[in-house]
């Protein structure tokens, strides 16, 4: 079989860190390809370098047998590479066409975009590889899944051959994951090379032919799908076993830590985005929250922690009404927060660690000191931090900017926990990091519900929700339309629930 990549020898140093040392990789032409690895393992930079984002310090990439190099992602696509990237970029307000021709319209003589030719050739890439869509579709009406399948159509539309997709399942219920690899298969059988970067091991194994792990920046090992276990990809990424989210004893109280009543949010077009939503969270309790992106979760939570307004409806802590408390009152009243996106919501990537480890607490000791900030307390806090939560970095002085995912997102956790919460909102808390700093998660939040946190959990990790959660409630349409014993559903029936398929067999 030809090859299609291949990297050799790549190395790519930033200041205080070899992000690639000496990496090699082969992907033959026609298979699928998992690439595996902790956060930090360089996984991303490689990537990266092969689609023009950055250029080696060393090393020598071929594709299809020709030496290349390339300084923008413009080169790599001229070469036949496409990236579908983890966070989506599309235009919801332009339709499916537009945002498919975006950047790469076929124009008439005189200027003007040739919207037939569009049209024709869309069908064209769509028949080809079986990704159905309707060019005319505004994408803000889309589901998550035909927001992917725009994505892969937009590089093929482009003339890729080699296409590279960065966490692609991380927002997908089991049945659009299945979805998708039915088209990954499509679009293999069709010719296509697919370099598929995820943490989820089984995932990585049902689909992949071959799977190449790097560790620390080196490359450990290529293996065939067909030839290991989850266990062993655990093993050769981190060293350790495959880690579960399983729970079992219950440490539920019968102590009311947050309570929402009738809660109703609206949008900015005054549509109701936060339906009449009512539960409660005990004291040593996890409720998870399930709910395909889009579902009213990401108002919920901020009607909750206070940065969404709330049209009508109560929330109350530890028995007090905080509805109307500003934020600073309810963090300093015991509510701690992980944000979905740590990067424009839970850091600042440019500061020092022990700045962001005073964020959302800089108003209390050991961070101030009456109403100056205590640089000396700070730095100690973080450097008990960085051993309590095993933050991996050189220093409290580096950004967070340097920090790899996990490191960040175990950061974030370590401030939050360290404060001492009544009540933690924790919103896809193991989202993009590697199985090593996934387990250093789940096990703070296993031993703070056991010390009586209450913890209101929201992820699209399904496994996650059934193995930390002692309830699980649906959110659909704004709307929460089930609750559910986690010990009873398995990660496809949860799915039906948040697709509303399982709503409409209970209704028949």
């Amino acid at each position: 079989m030809p090859t299609a990549i291949e990297l050799t020898g790549i190395t790519k140093r930033f200041p205080g860190v070899i992000a690639n040392d000496n990496v090699n990789l082969v992907v033959e032409a026609g298979e699928i390809h998992a690439i595996c690895g902790e956060n930090g393992a360089g996984k991303s930079t490689l990537m990266k370098i092969l689609y023009g984002m950055q250029s080696p310090d060393e090393g020598v990439m071929r594709v299809n047998g020709r030496e290349v190099s390339f300084s923008s992602p413009t080169d790599a696509i001229a070469e036949g590479i496409g990236m579908v990237h983890q966070h989506f970029m599309l235009a919801g307000q332009l339709s499916v066409l537009e945002n498919v021709i975006l950047g790469s319209e076929p124009v008439k003589s005189g200027g003007r975009i040739d919207f037939d030719e569009a049209r024709r050739h869309l069908a064209e890439v769509s028949e080809a590889y079986g990704l159905t869509v309707d060019p005319g579709d505004l994408v803000d009406t889309l589901e998550v899944g035909e927001r992917q399948r725009v994505e892969i159509i937009k590089v093929l539309f482009r003339g890729a051959r080699i296409l590279i997709l960065d966490e692609p399942t991380a927002v997908l219920v089991p049945q659009e994951v299945e979805e998708l690899f039915r088209n990954l298969r499509e679009l293999k059988e069709g010719g296509a090379t697919i370099i598929f970067i995820d943490h989820k091991l089984q995932e990585v194994l049902e689909i992949s032919d071959r799977i190449t792990v790097i560790r620390r920046g080196k490359t450990v090992a290529t293996v065939n799908a067909a030839d290991v276990s989850a266990g062993d990809l655990a093993e050769l990424m981190v060293g350790s076993e495959l880690p579960t989210p399983d729970t079992t004893e219950s440490t539920v109280t019968d102590q009311l830590a947050l309570e929402v009543l009738d809660l109703v949010v609206l949008d900015n077009d005054d549509r109701t985005v936060v339906d009449n939503v009512s539960l409660t969270v005990h004291k040593g309790e996890i409720v998870g929250i399930a709910g395909i992106e889009g579902n009213g979760q990401t108002e919920l939570v901020d009607a909750i922690i206070g940065t969404g307004p709330v049209m009508s409806g109560t929330v109350r802590l530890l028995g007090n009404d905080i509805t109307l408390a500003p934020v600073r009152k309810r963090r300093e009243a015991g509510i701690g927060y992980v944000p979905q996106d740590r990067h424009h919501e839970g850091l600042l990537l440019d500061a020092p660690l022990w700045e962001n480890a005073a964020l959302g607490h800089q108003t209390r000791a050991p961070y101030s000191h009456g109403p100056w900030m205590d640089r000396a307390g700070a730095r100690r806090r973080t450097e008990e931090i960085r051993e309590e939560f095993d933050v991996r970095t050189p220093s409290v002085d580096v950004s967070a900017r340097a920090l790899s995912g996990g490191n960040q997102q175990k950061l974030i956790i370590g401030r939050e926990m360290t404060a001492d919460p009544a009540v933690l909102i924790a919103a896809h808390p193991t989202r993009g990091i590697d199985v090593g700093a996934q387990a250093d998660v789940w096990n703070t939040i296993r031993k703070a519900r056991s010390e009586g946190l209450a913890t209101l959990l929201i992820s699209a990790d399904l496994d996650e929700l059934i193995g930390l959660s002692d309830t699980i409630v649906v959110m659909f349409h704004g709307k929460l339309v089930a609750t559910l014993d986690p010990a009873e559903i398995t990660p496809r029936s949860l799915g039906s629930y948040m697709t509303g398929a399982a709503l409409q067999e209970d209704v028949r």
